[in-house]
């Protein structure tokens, strides 16, 4: 069998136009979403109530009038931007003899195949909660992690799981701070552009400072057996809140997360996809 074939039909499918155009619509559904946990995040500060997660943000979309379409519309973009990367990883560069480069090969595709999942899976919850599903992914998190905990071996996996995410945390962050991310993105050279890596600055750092949280959350519950203690993106921002100045950390945060939507909503125009 010819092993470049896969990658021969990957690039095919690649170069199809209208999987461009729904992945690229994939970004401004990405973008929506989390304007939405940030603008909830936001509320909470503000003393109010709400699920500062992507289920929370979802089923805000339902409960308004023919909300279940945008979420169709959101699952269906989301999915086909899973595909992409998914495509995108089976096209990374082709390794040499050299390790550092079979290393790069196989952190590329790791990582876009992880993007993959979580957006893949987004996609799969917004249609669940499209069709009526009411999701609490609080929940689901302290659940798996209970399962987790229960079997042997299980709080290793919990620990290197929540060490994994405190890592992707880390890298948004020094994305954010080095501005790297305009590497996937082609950001106009006027003003404007400037504005949009501030955008992006923000959103990246905010992002990141939450999902290290939640990685130091299912750390503790894997060391302390307490599957309570896990918690998705709203067990992180509550963790915030419970600080001295907690209000104003996740009314921060939140502001971050609007920051990163309004910046995923112009990724969407000027993501760096591959031409047919």
């Amino acid at each position: 069998m010819d092993s470049a074939a896969p990658k021969r039909v990957a690039r095919e499918v690649e170069q199809n136009t209208p999987l461009r155009a729904l992945a690229r619509g994939g970004y401004a559904a990405n973008g929506v979403v989390h304007i939405l946990i940030g603008i909830i995040a936001v509320v909470v500060a503000a003393g109010g109530d709400g699920a500062t997660d992507q289920s929370g943000a979802l089923m805000a979309i339902a409960s308004v009038p023919l909300g279940f379409v945008g979420l169709w519309a959101i699952a269906i973009l989301l999915c086909a931007l899973g595909v992409w990367q998914i495509l995108e990883g089976i096209l990374a560069p082709a390794a040499t003899d050299d390790r550092r480069d079979v290393a790069r090969m196989w952190g590329l595709r790791i990582g876009a195949w992880g993007q993959a999942a979580i957006f893949i899976g987004l996609g799969l919850i917004a249609g669940s909660v499209a069709l009526g599903a009411r999701i609490d992914t609080e929940q689901a998190v302290e659940y798996a992690s209970r399962g987790l905990l229960s079997i042997p071996g299980g709080p290793i996996v919990l620990t290197l799981i929540g060490l994994g995410i405190g890592i992707a945390g880390i890298a948004f962050i020094v994305m954010g701070a080095r501005r790297s991310f305009r590497s996937k993105i082609t950001i106009p050279e006027h003003g404007f552009g400037r504005n949009l890596a501030g955008l992006g600055v923000v959103g990246f750092v905010a992002k990141g400072i939450a999902l290290v949280i939640v990685g130091v959350l299912l750390v503790v519950a894997s060391l302390s057996g307490d599957a309570d203690a896990a918690g998705g993106l709203d067990g992180a921002l509550k963790a915030l809140l419970s600080l001295a100045l907690g209000p104003w950390l996740v009314g921060v945060v939140g502001i971050g997360f609007v920051a990163y939507g309004v910046f995923c909503l112009f990724r969407a125009r000027y993501a760096q996809l591959a031409e047919a």
